[in-house]
């Protein structure tokens, strides 16, 4: 944190009322506190899913596991793809289980957000001690 409860981001420093959503931010990262502290780390990414799943619809969220969204080159269908979670019609979540980062990682869920026309997606490592935790921000 900056002076003045500022987070420091690229460019000019981003307010916390600044941003995309905060509360529910807030909640979903807390869901994913729940999980590693639970579960920790070592188990697959598909269980890491389940029980964010079970989690945040505990928390009151609606969320869709596996979701199907299309990807259209102009006006026509090239190909679909399938997000971890689709939290409240409005949130992408990309779940990993890796010991490390990727740049791969946050571009995918870029592209997902891109593809499905929504501003805001989780990028979200649970393979680690200490899990990440990252907001992706879409704007075209």
């Amino acid at each position: 944190m900056g002076k003045g409860g500022r987070v420091q981001g690229e460019g000019r420093p981003i307010r916390k009322r600044d941003l995309l959503y905060p509360e529910e931010s807030y909640r979903i990262k807390a869901a994913c506190i729940a999980v590693h502290d639970e579960l920790g780390c070592g188990f697959l990414e598909k269980v890491y899913e389940n029980a964010l799943a079970v989690e945040l619809r505990r928390e009151g969220f609606k969320v869709q596991q596996q979701s199907a969204l299309q990807v259209f080159y102009g006006r026509v269908l090239v190909g679909d793809f399938v997000v971890d979670l689709l939290v409240n019609e409005t949130f992408i979540m990309e779940i990993k289980a890796t010991e490390r980062d990727h740049p791969l990682h946050k571009a995918q869920l870029i592209n997902y957000l891109k593809a499905a026309g929504l501003p805001l997606g989780f990028l979200v490592n649970f393979g680690k001690e200490h899990f990440t935790f990252e907001r992706v921000v879409f704007t075209k």
